[in-house]
């Protein structure tokens, strides 16, 4: 067992996708059937689990396997002991070397934490952040140590992914339901747009392709006899009448780890999913078929996951062969014999549409009445600027011109004189008859 597998049990790595590579089905010689050998180890593929601190996770793990105690201790610690805690316990022991690496890979996690918190106070307009009170939001690690990786950083390191990768399917699906809603409700509002002959020609469109793409070959029930059968002769070459579970199971494991991953499952799938999608036909929908992907992996996981790890194991699958759903299965309902939502989750998800919608007729207008405000203020300034700059270049043409006062000015300035020599003469005249 490595570490890539013990990390898969507790689903902090997402087994499949940090640690395994692309599982294709692969051709073979039907003349040269023979179990194959021990393969040699091969670099993880690095592939994005879809979580937001996928990098940090993967390069924790990264350090963490280079270390010999911590892989040994691996090797006899089962699931529910990676679930409580009693592995990150372990991260004492490990060395100095890989200690140190952790501790900086924590201070560029905490620093990248800062910097998104940070963008986010500058596109809310610059109000005070309480980074300590956002910061606790990032379940994954102690913000109260930014500095060190502790043992307390292992452990919210597993519980977080664990927690987060038990929903990644469920949002999955949530995704594609928002998809299909959107698709919908686009048809609906164009149909708006056209005439009543328009509209006919649009719907019978519609029906055309819909039944269409409804009519294909028929298709397994996932992880049956027949669907592996399938497999086993068209992917593999192999004589259907020499279907043997181990040596399918061997063949596909391509990672040779003794499992099979969600990968390696879905890859199974992929000549029934041939079998309704074609990514040249108009009526077939590529995104569909993922989601077709995902119900098909997740089908057979819950009939033959015993222990609910995300991954088959050679004994969990040999017992499903067993089993009469595997010898004699019921038929296999495809997507759009299942819609994805239901009328009411429809009416809600238009109606949200419309108010967001509203909300941004709204916030249009408003935004529209800011402009128009700000446009005036500027020809208000421009306007001021331009006596200003007037007054300015007719003081300085007066300067350099050294132009003598306009006539006005000289009357005035007579008059004034006239006054005040007449108001001498009357006090002079008062001060006489007084005397």
């Amino acid at each position: 067992m490595c570490l890539s597998r013990i990390f898969s049990t507790c689903w902090v790595l997402l087994l499949v996708q940090l640690l395994c590579s692309q599982a294709v089905p692969i051709s073979i010689d039907k003349t040269k059937v023979k179990e194959p050998e021990a393969k040699a180890e091969e670099p993880p593929a690095s592939v994005d689990t879809g979580l937001h601190y996928d990098r940090y996770l993967r390069e924790v793990i990264d350090f963490l396997e280079k270390d010999q105690h911590f892989r040994e201790k691996l090797h006899n610690t089962d699931m529910e002991d990676i679930k409580q805690g009693k592995l990150a316990k372990e991260l004492d022991f490990v060395s100095h070397h890989v200690r140190t690496k952790l501790d900086e890979l924590k201070r560029q996690e905490v620093n990248r934490l800062r910097t998104l918190i940070k963008a986010k106070q500058d596109l809310e307009g610059g109000n005070a952040v309480d980074h300590q009170a956002l910061l606790k939001q990032f379940e994954y690690l102690n913000h109260m140590n930014p500095h060190t990786f502790e043992v307390d950083d292992l452990d919210r390191l597993i519980k977080s992914a664990t927690k987060d990768l038990e929903n990644y399917d469920k949002e999955r699906h949530e995704e594609f339901k928002r998809y299909e809603m959107m698709k919908e409700h686009d048809r609906r509002e164009h149909l708006k747009t056209l005439d009543d002959e328009q509209r006919k020609k649009e719907e019978e469109h519609y029906e055309e392709m819909r039944k269409k793409h409804a009519d294909h070959p028929k298709v397994n029930h996932p992880g049956s006899q027949n669907q592996l059968k399938e497999v086993w002769e068209e992917a593999d070459g192999l004589d259907p009448e020499d279907f043997d579970p181990k040596t399918f199971f061997n063949l596909h494991d391509t990672n040779g780890d003794g499992f099979f991953d969600e990968q390696e499952l879905e890859a199974l799938f992929t000549k029934e999913l041939e079998k309704i999608y074609d990514p040249t036909n108009e009526e077939d929908d590529m995104v569909e078929m993922e989601e077709e992907r995902l119900r098909m992996r997740e089908h057979v996981m819950n009939e033959v996951d015993s222990n609910k790890d995300r991954l088959v194991s050679l004994d969990e699958f040999l017992i499903a062969t067993k089993k009469k759903e595997f010898l004699e299965p019921d038929s296999w309902e495809t997507l759009e014999q299942n819609q994805a939502y239901t009328d009411e989750e429809m009416r809600e998800f238009e109606e949200h549409l419309a108010q967001q919608e509203q909300d941004l007729n709204l916030k249009s207008v408003d935004l529209q009445k800011q402009r128009e405000e700000l446009e005036r203020q500027q020809e208000q300034l421009n306007a001021q600027k331009m006596e200003l700059q007037q007054a300015v270049e007719h003081m300085e043409k007066l300067k350099s011109q050294k132009v003598e006062p306009p006539p006005e000015v000289h009357s005035e300035f007579l008059c004034g004189m006239f006054n005040t020599e007449q108001l001498s003469r009357d006090r002079r005249w008062k001060d006489s008859i007084d005397f």
